[in-house]
């Protein structure tokens, strides 16, 4: 679930030992389509506390750029968008779903099961390939195979704001920074490839 496509697959298999060399773990890969041009996002963070800082988002950005200047694994030009991953992050990896236990979220699957793919509940951890959720509505814990995922992600919260917000006071940050969803911490890049700079 940290990449999506062929493609996103590819360009993690480049950022992942990046990432690792600044200490820091990717969350999630895209690469999106736009109107003009195509954008990289790419979603990191600390393992030690999950969190990152707007200068290991610049590092991580110029790091990834002079990689790929080299490797050229994106035709075209690109915007490349290093973030965290927000407060209602996407959940991408087995060990999201034990660190956010107890926190409500939003699953949807690839196929059918029991005649729905959307579900919506309370976290109750990862156990044996399974993601584990206490449903609205349902007395008994779902177990939800994790490789059926298509997508997942924390639902925003009061008690998850306040959590965000805790974050942002430990860091010195306003409350509310007026950026756009995607975190607090981001950075914007415009990239060619080598080949158009020539």
């Amino acid at each position: 679930m940290r990449a999506k496509t062929a493609q996103d697959r590819q360009l993690l298999e480049l950022i992942d030992p990046i990432a690792g060399s600044l200490g820091l773990d990717v969350v999630r890969v895209r690469l999106m389509s736009g109107a003009k041009r195509q954008r990289l996002q790419i979603m990191a963070e600390r393992p030690t506390d999950h969190d990152i800082s707007v200068e290991q988002c610049a590092k991580l950005s110029r790091a990834v750029s002079e990689v790929f200047d080299a490797a050229d694994p994106i035709s075209g030009e690109y915007l490349l968008e290093v973030s965290s991953p927000g407060v209602d992050r996407p959940l991408t990896r087995p060990i999201d779903f034990d660190l956010f236990e107890g926190e409500e979220a939003r699953l949807e699957t690839d196929r059918m099961i029991e005649g729905r793919k959307r579900f919506k509940g309370v976290l109750a951890g990862f156990e044996g390939g399974n993601v584990l959720i206490d449903l609205d509505g349902e007395e008994d814990t779902a177990l939800i195979p994790f490789d059926w995922l298509a997508d997942a992600k924390l639902v925003l919260t009061d008690a998850l704001m306040k959590r965000g917000a805790a974050i942002r006071a430990a860091r010195g940050e306003p409350e509310d920074d007026g950026l756009p969803e995607g975190g607090a911490d981001q950075i914007t890049d415009t990239t060619t490839p080598s080949e158009d700079n020539a």
